[in-house]
């Protein structure tokens, strides 16, 4: 039991000086980081930005942002509750039930409120 933990030491600690050592070798064997199309600031071929580079974003883009990550997070909430509904029986369903009633009220909400046109 020792000996294994301590082999498995010594791979993690051989991984963590070997795995640096290669990726510092690359960097010398590899191509260099040169040339006129590498050092240009887009590499979409886009040669000069339209505005300035502190220009402000919408609150729009924020907001939709958030509204996509509160979707997002219902969506990780709705997998496990799949996995385990035989295990929740009904008082898992209701659950899930009121929490979709309220993400669709929070949904009508913000349509009606119109945060989703961009005009």
């Amino acid at each position: 039991m020792a000996t294994e933990l301590v082999l498995s030491a010594i791979a993690l600690i051989g991984i963590a000086v070997i795995v640096p050592l290669i990726m510092s070798l690359a960097k010398f064997l590899g191509p260099s980081a040169g040339g006129e199309i590498k050092n240009d600031p887009y590499e979409s071929g886009i040669k000069r930005m339209i505005g300035f580079a502190d220009q402000k974003f919408s609150v729009k883009f924020y907001l939709l942002a958030i509204l996509f990550l509160l979707f997002d997070i219902e969506a990780v909430f709705m997998y496990p509750w799949a996995v385990s509904i035989r295990e929740l029986g009904w008082f898992g369903f209701t659950e899930m039930v009121v929490f979709m009633v309220l993400l669709l009220t929070g949904l009508i909400y913000i349509l009606k409120k119109g945060v989703l046109n961009w005009r």
